[in-house]
């Protein structure tokens, strides 16, 4: 394989909405390890094939936040030589024009130690504009740069001279060479106009290719849930980018003790960027609720929550009754859910968070570069220890 193609994983490893960049691997490893190192994740298994299933709701047919209607994902993957671990998860909420048609959104904060682009716009007018952007931490400035030309670009934006990106980040220094900037604005364009609905493609990969997460590789994982129809039938999907610590527990199971990895070892600081998609007609205020149980889900996994750890969520609903309408200075009508009718889809973001932290360990890879190896939990050894307990 020459160095510097790209790869599409819909035609490579039969998923969609990845490409990976490869480049210079000589001077570290062979380029076709680097693909069966990608490879590998689909054969890794998610957290339903070692029989975790966090809660009562069920999962969506994907068991993906693109179990929400419209909602797309993309990754771009920058793999180089022995020093470049990073990449680009772009999540687009809707088809059309964002900026003209906007969502409802919220923010939710559960430690502030990190770099949230856009999101105190958010916080003042409860509307999302433009597609979501995880990425590393230094490259904050190349992702507002390509998520401002995306949409100065849509037809229809011509007279537009203000734009909110919205770009979450995790610092991946531990395997990434992240003061070079590798991540640009092509990048960033790149994975969001190949987003595509369908499977997501988790683990070590996008946004999460040099994230760790409790001591282990971690990286992107997602997770669905559908209520039944009694409480409206609605769908919460949930995409996570991984890179904190804490105590590794999986269904109530201390499995980073018994795996050797107490908290002291598996480090506390880091970050998680958690993305909440639903379909129910909900109020930026209810949002931002959402997106609070999203946050306290990250609690049943073992999260610290430390000094250094930056845990932000970002919801949004794509009810068609709640996109905000362009209408001058007349009044507008929506129809949103209220009152005890928003208890269930917290339950279904609490469960959704817990599972997708557990598939981005679960789907990620060993990943090494100069600065460090990040080992993928051994499944073996955690298919023991869970059969066990």
């Amino acid at each position: 394989m020459a160095a510097g193609r790209i790869l599409n994983n819909s035609s490579s490893f039969g998923k969609e909405g990845a490409i990976v960049k490869i480049s210079h691997m000589a001077r570290y490893m062979p380029a076709i390890l680097v693909v069966a190192l990608v490879a590998a994740q689909t054969t890794r298994p998610r957290a339903r094939d070692l029989g975790l299933a966090p809660g009562v709701y069920s999962p969506g047919p994907l068991n993906a936040i693109t179990d929400v209607a419209g909602v797309r994902v993309g990754h771009v993957t920058l793999i180089e030589g022995d020093d470049v671990r990073t990449g680009v998860t772009a999540i687009v909420p809707a088809d059309g024009n964002l900026f003209q048609n906007k969502l409802p959104g919220a923010v939710f904060v559960g430690n502030a130690f990190g770099k949230l682009a856009g999101s105190t716009q958010v916080e003042e007018l409860g509307t999302i504009e433009t597609p979501i952007v995880l990425t590393n931490t230094l490259s904050i400035g190349a992702a507002m740069e390509g998520v401002i030309a995306y949409t100065l670009a849509q037809p229809g934006n011509e007279r537009v001279t203000s734009v909110n990106a919205l770009v979450g980040e995790n610092n991946d220094s531990g395997l990434n060479d992240i003061r070079g900037m590798h991540v640009k604005r092509e990048n960033i364009l790149e994975a969001i106009r190949n987003a595509k609905g369908g499977a997501v493609v988790e683990g070590s990969v996008g946004a999460g290719t040099g994230t760790r997460c409790f001591g282990w590789k971690g990286g992107i994982g997602t997770s669905s849930r559908v209520a039944d129809t009694r409480t409206g039938g609605y769908t919460v999907g949930v995409l996570v980018q991984t890179n904190f610590g804490g105590h590794l527990t999986m269904g109530g199971i201390p499995v980073g003790r018994e795996l050797g990895r107490a908290a002291a070892a598996a480090g506390g600081d880091g970050s998680c960027m958690i993305v909440v998609a639903t379909d129910a007609p909900l109020t930026a205020k209810d949002l931002k609720r959402l997106a609070a149980r999203a946050v306290f889900g990250l609690a049943r996994t073992g999260s610290s929550y430390s000094n250094g750890s930056g845990d932000f969520a970002i919801a949004f609903s794509t009810a068609a009754s709640m996109r905000v309408k362009q209408t001058g200075s007349r009044p507008a009508a929506y129809e949103a859910l209220g009152g005890d009718a928003v208890s269930p889809l917290f339950d279904m973001a609490l469960e959704a968070t817990e599972e997708a932290v557990y598939n981005s360990l679960l789907q990620a890879t060993t990943v090494r570069s100069k600065f460090g190896t990040a080992e993928a939990i051994p499944i073996d050894r955690l298919r023991e220890i869970l059969t066990r307990k």
